[in-house]
């Protein structure tokens, strides 16, 4: 992604298109076989979401599968698989039902597992990671009443004690995905004024209590919670890392940790195609299947289309993360942001083309008679991808960030306004020497016929995100020069160039996945190549329309009229606006 927004395309990184250990695939396809019969025989989704409660006798048949220690090593009792099959194992078990996967998600992309394989000493992996693989659920405790994306305003304290042997943790989070049938718990807190450090904390100790078990709109069987820290002695050998460390574990933690988002995301993806598509093909109006009508017709194969795309970006964000050679926090960003946001507008397609059957929950349907599609419980589960493990607005400013990186580096001094002015001209002589070279580049570059020719009938699209590349790597520094340092404040900006970037990635996985696909070893792989082939290339001409209608409106746009309006919102000057309701909810 970095080499992306500074205009050169790296066909080699993705290209062959990575693929799974031979002999790691052999070993996960009968355990993922196991999981997908033990979810159909055992999970009953509708109670679930009736009962806000997933039984204990399918926590129980999860944790002997081992499906609390799929990425602990096979020494400390793990199964000791990969993120691309940890991915797998999550998404399956995400459409049979969404609070099962958010269980296992939160217990090991986030949750006590992952930072203590990473971070953890030998002394603590040997004391918790056999009995994390065993079923002690664990969750993660960052989030307080006022602290969402701003970590600096923790409010939650550790204090070591005059003997220096443990910590007194005091505090209380929100939020706290297992909260109320964890064991172990990752919990953040300060340890000075501006040092946040990680902590392994036993949910029996005393002074760790639950407060309240939270509900939402969906993911009814989630076990949320506000827990409340009370002089809770923690001994300092379960201190994670080291002090002040904390923020920076979180963040390596969610580099991968968030990837079973878009995986998932992708698995929601397919249901609701199978759905769309049934539908389409049963339901007659006006003599035909509405899916020869050319409004559901549109939806249908943008569907298609679209749903190839996410696996080819949850795949390749999946594989490169194994091959441990990447620094994957833009891309795992990317794939987050990207496939949740498509995925929900599959899920609201979906729903458009069931109608009143897909705002009807399934039960509803069933007492009709009628086969129930939970669309409706789909749509409610869904939503909160685009908001947990990073919402979308938080991605596209993290993603800039990294994007304007480079160039913040090369003015330095120019761009500090605290800087004096005698480091300010050696800064602004360097800087100009930099972009005398760099921005011509930029325009010069062969990403027309015949380049990548031998890559299949794709190919095309390789060139044009050659050379887009290039486009959006000017289109950032003109943007640098046009707005200065206040660029950090015209987020719309940003976020286009984002998007930008974000479509150019999953063109470039939707090829390289189509031409693994169509010159693969694998019989059944191979006979999907032609498809696939077809489905990048109608994606491509999707994303390249997108990406034409972000480029226009780049700087030719409405952005500071709708800021305006919206600081006089906030001053209070439109109120009239709400008035002739009933306002029960204030």
């Amino acid at each position: 992604m970095r080499e992306l927004f500074e205009g050169r395309f790296r066909l080699h990184l993705i290209h062959p298109y990575p693929t799974l250990d031979p002999e790691e695939e052999a070993r996960a396809k009968p355990w993922l076989d196991q999981l997908a019969k033990f979810l159909r025989e055992n999970v009953d989704a509708e109670a679930i979401d009736r009962d806000a409660k997933i039984p204990p006798h399918v926590i129980k048949g999860l944790a002997e599968l081992g499906c609390f220690g799929i990425k602990i090593p096979r020494e400390y009792g793990g199964l000791g698989f990969s993120q691309t099959v940890y991915n797998r194992a999550v998404a399956l078990a995400a459409t049979v039902e969404s609070s099962i996967g958010v269980l296992l998600s939160a217990h090991q992309s986030i949750g006590v597992p992952q930072p203590l394989k990473l971070f953890g000493t030998p002394e603590q992996k040997k004391r918790y990671l056999p009995r994390l693989a065993k079923g002690a659920i664990s969750a993660f405790a960052l989030t307080e009443a006022d602290v969402g994306s701003d970590p600096a305003r923790l409010a939650a304290t550790a204090t070591l004690t005059p003997d220096g042997q443990a910590y007194i943790l005091n505090g209380e989070k929100l939020w706290c995905t297992n909260g109320t049938i964890a064991e172990i718990i990752a919990v953040m807190a300060k340890t000075g004024p501006k040092a946040i450090s990680a902590f392994i904390v036993e949910a029996g100790w005393p002074g760790v209590e639950v407060v309240h078990r939270l509900f939402f709109m969906g993911l009814k069987g989630i076990e949320n919670a506000v827990i409340r820290f009370t002089n809770v002695r923690v001994p300092k050998e379960n201190l994670l890392w080291q002090e002040g460390k904390g923020l920076k574990l979180a963040l390596v933690t969610l580099n991968t940790g968030r990837l079973t988002v878009p995986a998932s995301a992708t698995a929601a993806a397919k249901m609701c195609l199978d759905i769309a598509r049934r539908f389409s093909q049963e339901r007659v109006q006006w003599g035909q299947p509405v899916g020869k009508h050319d409004a559901v017709a549109q939806m249908l194969g943008w569907m298609a289309a679209v749903t190839y795309a996410m696996e080819a970006v949850s795949e390749l964000a999946g594989l490169m993360a194994d091959q441990a050679r990447f620094d994957i926090r833009l891309e795992a960003a990317m794939a987050k942001m990207w496939n949740t946001e498509r995925g929900w507008e599959m899920v609201d397609k979906t729903m458009q083309i069931r109608g009143g059957r897909g705002y009807e929950p399934a039960a509803s349907q069933g007492l009709r008679g009628e086969k129930g599609e939970p669309v409706e419980r789909l749509m409610r589960d869904f939503r909160i991808n685009l908001i947990f493990e990073g919402s979308s607005e938080i991605m596209r400013l993290f993603i800039a960030r990294e994007a304007v990186d480079t160039h913040l580096k090369v003015a330095g001094a120019l761009v500090d306004p605290k800087a004096p002015i005698g480091a300010k001209i050696p800064a602004l002589l360097r800087t100009a020497l930099y972009y005398a070279a760099w921005y011509p580049a930029k325009w010069i570059g062969w990403g027309w016929w015949p380049r990548y020719s031998g890559l299949g009938p794709v190919a095309k699209h390789r060139r044009y995100v050659n050379r887009t590349s290039r486009r959006l790597a000017r289109a950032l520094f003109h943007a640098i020069v046009r707005f200065g340092p206040k660029l950090e404040k015209r987020q719309a900006v940003l976020a286009r160039l984002v998007e930008i970037g974000a479509e150019l990635f999953a063109m470039s996985a939707a090829c390289a996945r189509a031409q693994a696909l169509h010159t693969s070893k694998k019989p059944e792989e191979r006979a999907q190549g032609e498809s696939a082939t077809y489905l990048a290339d109608v994606f491509c001409q999707i994303a390249r329309r997108r990406i034409a209608e972000r480029f226009d409106r780049l700087f030719d746009n409405d952005d500071v009229a709708v800021y305006q309006a919206a600081q006089r919102v906030m001053a209070n000057e439109l109120t009239w606006l709400e008035e002739g309701t009933g306002g029960k909810w204030r």
